[in-house]
C-alpha cells in the first residue's frame, strides 16, 4: 500500500471511510480481494510473493493496513515480509495497541513501515521508523510512504478532495472516492520530497495514481463502515501498464460487522483462566 486516507466520524451515516491505493512492481504475484481459503476470516488480496497483504479486514471488524517508508539507503534484502503483519494481527485478538506495543522492539527486522490496525471503532498507527504509537482521532488522515500525515502534495490533495466528497452528509457515491484515487496530476518539482531514489522517480511516483513502464498502482480500494454495522470493501484491479487508469474489475464484499463485545470478551477469557 502506498496511499490511505483514512476519514473517522466525518460523515453522519458512515463512522469510517477508507480510500487506498497499493503501488507495486508489475511482476510481483497478486491475488485480487477475496477469502482466504488458509485463514477464512480474513478478507483481503494478498500478495503471492510474500504471503502477506497491504489491506484487509477480518469477519469480526478488526482492520489493518500498511505502507512502505520510502528509504532506499536503508533497504534491507533479507527483512521480513511487512505484508505479514497484518495477517497475523488479523487472525488474533490482541488489541491494536498492545499489538503494537508488542511490535515496537521486534520492528528493527522489517525494512521502514507504517502500520494502521484496530477495528471500527478506534484505529491506532505505528511506524518501526519513528516508534511512535498514536490512536488516529477524529477527522481525515492520511499516510503515504513517509510518517502519518506527512503533508506531501499527493496526501494534502487526497485528504482534501475526500472530504469535499463527504461534506454533504448525505449518500457516498463510490465512484467519487474512486475517480479521486484515479488522480494523476503531478505536483511542481518544488514541491516534490526527496528520499533518495532521484528526481524522475520522485516525479513518477508523485501522483495520486502512480503510471509507469514497470511500477504503479495495481489496485485501489474503498471501505465503507455504516453505524448499522453493514460494511462494504470494494477493490478496483488496474490494467498495467497502461498510460491512464483502465479498470479491469471491480470484486465488491459486503459484510454485516458483529464484533465480540469487550466485557463478553474479558468474561471468557477470566473463565478460562479460573478452569485452568
Amino acid at each position: 500500500m502506498c496511499l490511505i486516507i483514512i476519514a473517522i466520524d466525518v460523515h453522519p451515516q458512515y463512522p469510517l471511510v477508507i480510500a487506498a491505493n497499493r503501488d507495486e512492481y508489475y511482476h510481483r504475484p497478486t491475488a485480487p480481494l477475496a477469502f482466504w481459503d488458509d485463514m477464512p476470516d480474513v478478507l483481503a488480496g494478498r500478495d503471492l510473493a510474500g504471503g502477506g497483504t497491504w489491506l484487509g479486514i477480518s469477519r469480526t471488524g478488526r482492520l489493518a493496513a500498511v505502507t512502505n517508508y520510502r528509504d532506499p539507503a536503508h533497504q534491507d534484502p533479507e527483512a521480513r515480509s511487512r505484508g505479514l503483519l497484518i495477517t497475523r494481527f488479523l487472525a488474533g485478538s490482541t488489541p491494536a495497541d498492545v499489538y503494537f506495543k508488542n511490535l515496537i522492539n521486534a520492528g528493527e527486522n522489517y525494512n521502514g513501515f507504517n502500520l494502521v490496525a484496530g477495528d471500527m471503532g478506534r484505529l491506532w498507527w505505528m511506524s518501526n521508523v519513528s516508534k511512535e504509537i498514536k490512536e488516529l482521532t477524529p477527522g481525515i488522515s492520511g499516510i503515504s510512504n513517509r510518517l502519518l500525515d506527512t503533508p506531501w502534495p499527493k496526501i494534502e490533495t487526497a485528504k482534501s478532495r475526500l472530504r469535499s466528497v463527504l461534506a454533504s452528509g448525505s449518500a457516498i457515491d463510490v465512484e467519487d472516492i474512486f475517480n479521486l484515487l484515479t488522480d494523476t496530476a503531478a505536483p511542481q518539482d518544488r514541491q516534490l520530497p526527496d528520499t533518495g531514489v532521484g528526481l524522475e522517480w520522485e516525479r513518477m511516483l508523485s501522483p495520486i495514481f502512480v503510471a509507469s513502464d514497470i511500477y504503479g498502482t495495481r489496485s485501489s480500494s474503498v471501505i465503507l463502515y455504516h453505524h448499522s454495522g453493514k460494511l462494504t470493501f470494494r477493490e478496483r484491479t488496474w490494467q498495467v501498464p497502461s498510460p491512464r487508469p483502465t479498470p479491469i474489475e471491480t470484486r465488491r464484499v459486503d459484510l454485516d460487522i458483529r464484533p465480540e463485545p469487550v466485557f463478553r470478551k474479558k468474561q471468557i477469557n477470566g473463565l478460562k483462566k479460573l478452569s485452568q
